[in-house]
């Protein structure tokens, strides 16, 4: 398996450190650092994650990581995260 970010998943990730370095330096690093190592243990167990069926047929998950939640998309052998925000926030 192979693991690729998308753009939207990048931005979700400079948008979370953006929101969180005002209030801690420390905490959005941190934060930021535990949301780009989570996915890989979705290498060894890709359907790790609680699958979502409104997106059938595509094969989207999701895990949480924290109080973040992490969507991923299974495809062939590529696994791609799609977007990751606070469950906090409105969605």
């Amino acid at each position: 398996m192979e693991l690729k970010w998308t753009t939207k998943a990048l931005s979700d990730l400079a948008r979370l450190h953006e929101f969180l370095s005002p209030l801690s330096k420390q905490a959005a690093a941190s934060t930021v650092q535990s949301l780009t190592a989570a996915p890989a243990k979705l290498l060894a167990q890709p359907r790790l994650g609680e699958r979502l069926d409104e997106f059938a047929p595509r094969e989207v998950r999701r895990i949480f990581v924290e109080r973040y939640e992490m969507r991923y998309e299974i495809q062939q052998s590529i696994i791609y995260v799609l977007r990751l925000w606070h469950t906090r926030e409105n969605r």
